[in-house]
């Protein structure tokens, strides 16, 4: 069984810093990973975490979780397109919508979420606190 938490996190300016960096390094990551599957064509976990994992720890600054969930995050994203193409909420393949979707790579806004898990944090919950 899993247990769902909700904190609010009440970070000093310092750390609210570190973690938009840390978010933005992010998202820089998954638009680096999108780009990778939308080239090889490579859009399952295991192989796009095989080609990119060593490239995203370096080039990013992350830590493993957080580049395994990068890779996750791409992988979910063009699962969706896919989900979305097959509906037909795009058009048809002679549409705008569906040649713009299809055309580049996805991307990622520079703030969007990113996903954690338990196995990016640590509770101190004595002392009332969460480490990213």
């Amino acid at each position: 069984m899993r247990l769902m938490v909700r904190v609010k996190l009440l970070p000093t300016p310092e750390q609210t810093q570190a973690l938009e960096a840390t978010l933005r390094a992010c998202n820089r990551a998954a638009d680096y990973v999108s780009l990778i599957a939308f080239q090889s064509g490579v859009r399952d976990r295991n192989g796009l975490q095989k080609a990119v994992y060593g490239d995203v720890k370096a080039a990013f600054g992350l830590s493993a979780q957080p580049a395994v969930r990068v890779v996750r995050k791409v992988v979910d994203a063009y699962a969706t397109l896919a989900a979305q193409l097959k509906a037909g909420l795009l058009g048809g393949k002679e549409s705008k919508r569906y040649r713009k979707a299809t055309g580049s790579p996805v991307s990622f806004r520079p703030e969007a979420a990113q996903p954690f898990d338990d196995r990016c944090l640590s509770w101190q919950t004595d002392a009332r606190i969460v480490s990213i």
